[in-house]
């Protein structure tokens, strides 16, 4: 049953992203390579902000190795492939949100490892994070299904303003009901977390990204939205990919990410309904 949910969200993810595709142009992927301020204050935002506030708040709250460990993954992961999806929604800059996915995905081939490295002197021993474990996923479940997308854009545009609407709508239906199935199998595991400190750990960390993502955005709304959803966003499945392999006896990894993707989805809606106000206005 657990293979097969994960199928099923893995087949969502690729349905999304070659939905980005087929809306997308060269221009809108290449965005933040023609914009390189916006691109350095996004990754100090996500990859020098994030990690420091992790930092913090396991130097002030006394948490269980679990979600310290997870945390500080969830720390160095890069933005998930759904985001952008949700950025839209909420009033920001649909090139901005797609040249930051696949910039900041590819680019964090290079600096999750070191990252990585840098964190280790924090745990005392070795935090050890492949490149190959960031690239595949980056690879096959952003680059390769956006490129696929743009290139039946390019062929075909008529059949592919066609497909977008129903191929987003069976996406999503597919991802609520796969994670639904995870929330229900993890119940009882989730439940000790509400208590032992992590949920609010959890919750100042997706704020602070927030609040970081919204000031280093500079001064257009759009991009400051963008930017603030995308760092409070972090990548599960890596996040979860990076803490097993360097801890792979410890409990509670799985049930700790999940809680952070359900506290930043809850955390982030006041803000997007926010900015949906603030874009009208």
């Amino acid at each position: 049953m657990r293979d097969l949910v994960m199928l099923g969200i893995q087949a969502s993810i690729l349905g999304t992203v070659f939905c980005y595709g087929l809306q997308a142009t060269l221009d809108d992927a290449l965005h933040l390579v023609r914009h390189r301020s916006l691109l350095l204050r996004s990754l100090i935002s996500m990859f020098v902000v994030m990690p420091a506030a992790a930092l913090v708040i396991l130097g002030v709250f006394d948490l269980p190795k679990a979600t310290a460990i997870v945390l500080v993954a969830l720390a160095i992961s890069p933005i998930p492939p759904m985001l952008p999806k949700k950025e839209r929604k909420a009033g920001g800059l649909a090139d901005y949100g797609l040249g930051l996915m696949l910039t900041v995905g590819l680019l964090a081939i290079v600096i999750v490892p070191l990252a990585g490295e840098l964190l280790a002197r924090y745990f005392g021993r070795p935090f050890h994070v492949a490149g190959g474990a960031i690239a595949k996923p980056v690879l096959m479940m952003i680059a390769a299904p956006l490129v696929l997308g743009m290139l039946a854009r390019a062929w075909k545009p008529e059949i592919a303003a066609r497909l977008v609407k129903p191929l987003l709508i069976a996406s999503t239906v597919l991802l609520v009901v796969c994670a639904l199935a995870i929330i229900v199998g993890m119940s009882h595991t989730l439940a000790p977390l509400i208590h032992d400190g992590t949920l609010w750990a959890m919750l100042l960390f997706a704020l602070i990204g927030l609040v970081s993502g919204h000031w280093l955005g500079g001064p257009i709304g759009e991009q400051r939205t963008v930017l603030a959803l995308s760092t409070a966003s972090r990548h599960p499945a890596i996040a979860l990919a990076i803490a097993k392999s360097n801890f792979p006896d410890e409990h509670f990894l799985a049930a700790t990410v999940v809680l952070y993707l359900l506290v930043v989805t809850v955390t982030v809606v006041p803000y997007v309904q926010w900015r949906k106000r603030a874009t009208r206005d």
